[in-house]
């Protein structure tokens, strides 16, 4: 009998450690302190800030899955909730508002709207949940032709443009510091291809250029009580610098909160060991989790 149970209880054991080797997390959230939290714990301390910049990969289904249900969580707090993306342009926000008021069909919105291929699948389910709940969707990034005229020619050749041009853009001059968290990184990565035709400075700017419109689109379209969630690639608010850093300078008084994201190879979802400036929250993947295109 005493080997009977021996073999169940090796079988049960067994078993277990095979259940516990095969479980699977899809990511891992921590605070700045880098202690773990859960998304209502994050959440919660959301909801007191003014501003959530929402740093993400854009191919990453996690995060996208995330940033939605965060919206609907900031909305049951709170109804005056105002979203903006890079991914919608300026000179594109009166088709928007246009498919926001039923004058035009989502057939038309999409063909007019020069949406990202990712768009079905990443930023329609927050498009169409703020049109659902009557909430406002602020295009804030620079034309993209706009940009790629700063990366060719430099910032100056923005003042050639014309008023209309303009106002799709935050307001000339525009600071450029290659200190600022990011930029720096980024100016040593471009002069290893200044041997190509780049300039650095140039390739900055232009990154400047999208995070100061970013910036100056959000600030200018702040909701009166509640909070401003914006979803941005992780790199035009990684430690607190791109739009963040335009933003801390067109309005000090702000809160605003930044999330970032991070790969792990290993997926034991443990908070970077070489990350020094912890994001308000950070979110930890598996870089073997299924990329969106």
């Amino acid at each position: 009998m005493w080997k009977r149970c021996l073999g169940i209880l090796c079988l049960v054991t067994i078993i277990s450690v095979r259940a516990q080797s095969q479980e699977l997390k899809s990511h891992q959230i921590y605070d700045q302190q880098k202690q773990p939290v859960t998304f209502s714990e994050m959440a919660e301390a959301l909801k007191g800030y003014d501003v959530i910049l929402f740093g993400e990969f854009h191919n990453n289904p996690v995060i996208h899955w995330i940033q939605l249900r965060l919206t609907q969580e900031l909305y049951q707090q709170s109804e005056d909730l105002v979203l903006g993306a890079e991914m919608l342009e300026a000179d594109n926000q009166l088709i928007l508002d246009e498919y926001f008021e039923g004058l035009i069909d989502n057939k038309r919105f999409e063909a007019e709207m020069r949406l990202w291929p990712n768009y079905s699948t990443d930023y329609k389910p927050l498009v169409e949940f703020a049109r659902n709940n009557n909430l406002k969707f602020v295009a804030t990034n620079i034309p993209r032709r706009y940009a790629s005229l700063v990366s060719k020619q430099g910032l100056e050749s923005l003042d050639s443009l014309s008023q209309l041009a303009q106002t799709y853009i935050a307001p000339l001059p525009i600071e450029v510091d290659t200190l600022t968290p990011g930029y720096g990184e980024m100016f040593d990565m471009m002069k290893r291809h200044s041997s190509q035709g780049m300039e650095p400075i140039n390739f900055i700017a232009a990154q400047a250029v999208k995070d100061a419109t970013m910036a100056h689109f959000i600030n200018g379209n702040l909701p009166a009580e509640g909070v401003f969630i914006h979803f941005n690639g992780d790199y035009h608010s990684k430690q607190f610098g791109g739009i963040y850093w335009y933003l801390t300078r067109l309005n000090p008084s702000l809160e605003i909160a930044v999330i970032a994201v991070f790969e792990d190879p290993e997926e034991t979802l443990d908070f970077p060991e070489n990350e020094e400036h912890p994001a308000t929250f950070s979110i930890v993947v598996p870089s073997s989790f299924t990329k969106t295109h």
